[in-house]
């Protein structure tokens, strides 16, 4: 190879290129990394894993020892020089570019100097097509484009047709900014001069800056991305990781939008949200995209792997990140959960609000159960009271139960496919072999397909559950009524229809399930990354909510099982009066101040990976767990939210429980199929006839639920970064 002119080699100070305080990523990346002979020179992908780079580009960074002159070295991709792609700093020993030309698949990155030939570092890179996949397996078909529904923030305009079958446009780029009377409006076309009304802000770094958001979109892994971030165009050149915009903080949220029904075979038509006044305000970037938001992609292995692309693309733009942090409440806490625990290095803290720990168990279990007691409820000729009925579901509420059973027909293959053509539509009678929408088949990468039925293999499994259990324990209800529900509550068939006999799970699907993560085990990347979880208090809401607290504490009890310890995880409680999730809320805006003041303590302390004790330490002394109390004027109360009665919080906002927990679960309620017992007369404190007890006997033959015993095929994740080549086939 021969090496180029140096001529065109530029030098200037880009520390903050090379700067990544919390280094979760490239330390990710150092089983696939390649050291020089002799270590003079390494190779780095600072965009990304070098094994998962996307669309053809990268950003990449070459570590020179002392003794190698910085202007002998050269970098070649595939065999070409492409060194004039690269920035010198003396002051880091570092040559940072932003290299296009990759091909689909393996590459050669190698670094020379002209000192001594054989001083040289390769790195192999992967890359991938910019509309996917990378790990989450065959696209989805058919796929729904919502580039003409898909209305640009502030400036109100659609994104037009889209280009291709992937949902492709153009990408573009667009400026707005804040008025002095507290609303966005569109940057003034070819201005020359700063608009009258143009607001200031103060930033997390306390640089006063005139209030002007440069907003990217365009596609990406058939998803339409945004990513904003404070940039004054009249005064800056074009950013790019040489040339950052000097308001940007070096931080980024990614937001993380709700929902799940719907949420499959389309694009989308909404990203997470990136136009937060207070994120922007403070100098954040915010980056987002339409397949984060679960009401169009309920799935977290695909809105893990758009949100690794849409951060890769971030970096390639303004360079590294100091540290990104996953934002997003219900659908977006699902997603911050299992993003951060089952591909580390993505984010690296999570604000989560009105939280769950993931969709396909902690949801879908407790919205079956509570469909499946109301449907009992509605039917019965048994007389049952609204209170009887409440202590059964656990809810605070009993109309919570009603609440989620219409969000529970998520597991219908019918209930929610309007995106799909009605030709294509499953129906078991005239097209049995059509499309089936819903969340199991949604997911056929992870769990596979039922050979028998062709459908996507279900978890999803109820049998030996004593329904009301406590409740006929503390006496609330009879034994009549808990014999009559529990020999008639029954369960789903494969098109969740209602049928008599309990819904049996697929093993291989309850297996794939804790393997693969998808149930949220707390011991991957959840070990090492502050959590904060902040909550609007819905358990009261009059006609029920699904967003109940019991969550909460659900995912701590998870990391404390995982882990010996949950210290890495703060959770905050108040009522619901800014709603769900909002950063009016002055509580939430001191935990993303918090979080940032935490990850920064974190990173200045050493390098990842870090431990739960790590993270604890570094936790900022201003962050305190507790609750606002439900005054006027609300007044902030630092206690354990760990559901004590004693507590003023436990008093304000009940964590009530669920109709597992009713029937003998712990508050993890990690358990997808129990483990069975002998029915056993100690279980019960209330006394049983010999005709009760024969009934009993009758209604669960092959015995009961013990949960004092791990679930069937309980066990940790298989590993983490899994990929899904072939259907239910998980791989490294």
């Amino acid at each position: 190879m021969r090496r180029r002119s140096r001529g065109r080699a530029r030098r200037f100070g880009i520390t903050a290129l090379v700067a990544v305080p919390l280094s979760t990523l490239i330390v990710a990346l150092s089983s696939v990394e390649s050291a020089a002979v002799r270590g003079e020179l390494t190779i780095r992908v600072l965009s990304g894993r070098p094994d998962m780079v996307t669309a053809g580009d990268a950003l990449l960074r070459v570590d020179v020892s002392k003794g190698v002159p910085l202007p002998s070295v050269t970098v070649w991709l595939n065999g070409k020089d492409v060194t004039d792609a690269f920035a010198v700093d003396d002051s880091t020993r570092t040559l940072t570019g932003y290299v296009t030309g990759f091909r689909n698949g393996r590459n050669r990155v190698v670094a020379t100097t002209s000192k001594q030939e054989d001083v040289q570092a390769t790195l192999s890179v992967v890359n991938y097509p910019v509309e996917g996949p990378v790990f989450s397996g065959p696209h989805q078909k058919p796929f729904l484009c919502e580039t003409t529904k898909f209305r640009l923030p502030v400036l109100g305009e659609t994104l037009g047709k889209p280009l291709d079958e992937n949902c492709s446009v153009k990408t573009r780029v667009d400026y707005f900014y804040r008025t002095t009377g507290d609303t966005f409006v569109p940057w003034p076309n070819n201005a020359t001069d700063y608009p009258k009304d143009l607001a200031e802000t103060t930033t997390s770094l306390g640089r006063r800056v005139p209030y002007i958001v440069r907003m990217e979109t365009g596609t990406i892994n058939r998803g339409i991305y945004q990513m904003t971030v404070l940039h004054d165009p009249l005064q800056e050149p074009e950013p790019s990781p040489a040339t950052p915009p000097s308001a940007w903080n070096g931080r980024t949220f990614y937001t993380l939008g709700g929902g799940c029904v719907n949420g499959w075979y389309r694009q989308g038509s909404s990203t997470g949200g990136v136009t937060d006044t207070f994120l922007l305000g403070r100098g954040y970037g915010v980056m987002s995209s339409s397949l984060n938001v679960y009401g169009a992609n309920c799935a977290d292995v695909t809105a893990a792997e758009t949100a690794m692309m849409v951060k890769e693309r971030f970096i390639e733009r303004y360079g590294p990140i100091k540290h990104t942090i996953g934002f997003g409440c219900s659908g977006g806490a699902y997603q911050a959960h299992q993003i951060v625990d089952n591909y580390p290095g993505i984010f690296d803290g999570i604000i989560v609000g009105c939280s769950f720990p993931e969709m396909t168990f902690g949801t879908v279990n407790f919205i079956t159960d509570a469909w499946l007691l109301h449907e009992y409820f509605t039917e019965t000729e048994i007389p049952w009271t609204k209170e009887q009925k409440r202590a059964v579901t656990g809810f605070l509420r009993y109309e919570t139960a009603s609440n989620v059973a219409v969000g529970a027909r998520r597991i219908d293959p019918t209930a929610y496919c309007d995106m799909v053509p009605a030709s294509q539509r499953y129906h078991p009678n005239t097209n049995p072999e059509g499309v089936r929408c819903g969340v199991y088949d949604h997911a056929v990468n992870v769990f596979g397909r039922d050979p028998d039925t062709g459908f996507a293999r279900r978890p999803l499994d109820n049998v030996g559950v004593q329904y009301g259990l406590a409740a006929l324990n503390d006496g609330t209800i009879t034994v009549e009524q808990f014999l009559d529900l529990n020999a008639r509550i029954g369960g789903f068939d494969h098109d969740a229809n209602i049928v008599a006999e309990r819904t049996v799970g697929d093993p291989v699907a309850i297996r794939l399930g804790y393997r693969t993560g998808r149930l949220t085990h707390g011991g991957g990347g959840l070990a090492t990354v502050p959590i904060i979880d902040y909550r609007a208090y819905q358990d009261d809401s009059p006609n029920g909510d699904i967003h109940v607290r019991y969550h909460t504490l659900s995912m701590r009890e998870r990391l404390r099982e995982a882990n010996g310890s949950a210290a890495n995880h703060v959770s905050l409680l108040e009522d619901d009066r800014y709603g769900g999730f909002s950063t009016r809320s002055p509580l939430l805006r001191n935990a993303i101040v918090q979080m940032d003041r935490w990850l920064t303590t974190v990173a200045a302390r050493g390098s990842a990976p870090f431990t739960v004790g790590d993270i604890a330490k570094a936790k900022p002394a201003e962050l305190q767990e507790g609750c606002n109390s439900r005054d006027e004027n609300p007044v902030f109360v630092a206690q354990p939210l760990d559901r004590d009665p004693r507590s003023e919080c436990e008093k304000w906002y009940p964590s009530a429980s669920f109709p597992r927990e009713v029937a003998g679960e712990g508050i993890a309620a990690d358990i997808v199929k129990c483990r069975l017992k002998p029915v056993d007369p100690a279980d019960y404190d209330v006394p049983l006839n010999k005709k009760q007890w024969q009934r009993l006997l009758t209604v669960f033959p092959d015995g009961v639920c013990d949960y004092s015993r791990p679930g069937v095929e309980q066990q940790p994740p298989m590993g983490t970064w899994l990929r899904y080549p072939v259907a239910g086939a998980p791989a490294f």
